[in-house]
């Protein structure tokens, strides 16, 4: 079973740059599709990103479309979000999730996809 840890949330103030990563142990990430997650106070953890295994593909929701990155590192295990021109309702907490799959090519925007989940990193975006 991998271990998914974030790191790199924050406090910026609206129109900033954060860069959230996701480091993995205990087995290779290149057998799972992986994504980002987000919930903030009083809602339902809602999709962010997707890639996938190969990270040729990605998917992003319509809120993040444009502003949000999401990238991988098979090699050093790793998965990143880069995040431009935060708003403050991009305030959550932000999850890393891998799912594994056989298919190599397919980006999952499902939650039900991902069955290991990280245990979060705050982000807070002031007006």
């Amino acid at each position: 079973q991998v271990q998914l840890v974030e790191s790199g949330g924050g406090l910026v103030q609206a129109g900033g740059s954060l860069r959230l990563s996701c480091a993995a142990s205990g087995r290779t990430l290149s057998t799972y599709a992986m994504a980002w997650f987000r919930q903030a106070p009083g809602k339902e953890r809602e999709f962010v990103a997707a890639i996938s295994r190969n990270g040729a593909n990605t998917e992003y929701s319509d809120s993040v479309k444009g502003r949000f990155s999401i990238s991988r590192d098979n090699a050093k295990n790793t998965i990143d979000l880069q995040m431009n021109s935060l708003k403050p309702e991009d305030t959550a907490v932000y999850y890393c999730a891998a799912g594994a799959t056989a298919s190599i090519t397919s980006a999952y925007s499902g939650r039900n996809r991902y069955n290991t989940w990280g245990q979060g990193t705050q982000v807070t975006v002031s007006s």
